[in-house]
């Protein structure tokens, strides 16, 4: 027996998500789209990977069904398993397949996370195929001509065990993405939380001295996601040192002096 399919109208995004393209980002997806090619998008933590995705599942009115990926993340998690419910056996799909059936867009976020066994059942999915075998019910899922593949990850942490593989990645077509340029980010902040402007610049011009400090102190500099999160706070009335600190040099490391080289460069600004 099969559990019930989930409605795909759930999975649609019903309000435009606020993205700033940075380049043709947006036309290179649509055109991939079109022509039935997986995308990949590489770049650093909080630099918009996500809100691009939810952004063009609304421009191409297509449910978004998202996968925060994992080291414990296994085949089964994302094609799906058999379950006990009432008494009875019942097969119920997982998120890949259920994008597959429905003709979604399936976002893997940060791929590289999850085990490499496990990375290797969408192969089938992101080639000429775009096929998911389901090997528990003899089943052959053909995606239809909608489905999208989606898979994003962060070339900063990549490892000799958390690397993805040529196999993986020569199916894609990949898209990279970087922090905004300054007044593009500054005008990002200021439209998402709706602090002044000059805030908003102190606090990019902030963002770029941690930037700088990557490999010599911090694992990653300031994110355009951890400047929003300041800002909130700042909005508030929490004062913009404090909100740097709490939202910002302390979400960025745990290193007693490098808090201090971080909290006196925010004090230089504000």
């Amino acid at each position: 027996m099969t559990a019930p399919a989930l409605k795909p109208e759930e999975y649609f995004i019903k309000e435009e998500p606020y993205y700033e393209p940075v380049g043709d980002e947006i036309e290179i997806f649509q055109a991939a789209f079109e022509q039935k090619l997986p995308v990949l998008l590489k770049g650093p933590t909080g630099c918009g990977k996500t809100r691009f995705m939810e952004h063009m599942a609304w421009r191409l009115k297509k449910p978004l069904i998202t996968v925060s990926c994992h080291d414990d993340l296994t085949a089964s998690d994302l094609v799906g398993r058999f379950l006990v419910k009432g008494g009875e056996t019942i097969w119920v799909d997982g998120p890949l397949t259920r994008a597959a059936r429905s003709g979604a867009i399936c976002y893997l976020d940060e791929v590289v996370e999850a085990r490499k066994d496990t990375t290797v059942v969408i192969h089938p999915l992101a080639d000429d195929r775009r096929v998911l075998p389901i090997e528990k019910l003899g089943e052959i899922v053909e995606a239809p001509d909608d489905f999208c593949l989606a898979i994003s990850y962060n070339p900063g942490y990549q490892s000799v065990l958390k690397d993805l593989k040529q196999s993986t990645r020569q199916r894609f077509v990949a898209l990279e993405f970087d922090y905004p340029a300054a007044e593009l980010e500054t005008n990002i902040v200021a439209r998402e939380t709706g602090v002044s402007h000059e805030i908003a610049a102190k606090l990019v011009k902030f963002a770029g001295m941690t930037r700088n400090l990557k490999g010599s102190g911090l694992e990653e500099g300031a994110s355009t996601r951890l400047l929003v999160h300041a800002a909130k706070l700042i909005g508030t009335g929490v004062s913009p040192v404090a909100a740097c600190q709490s939202a910002i040099a302390q979400a960025l490391t745990d290193d007693t002096e490098m808090l201090a080289a971080v909290s006196e460069l925010s004090s230089s600004l504000f």
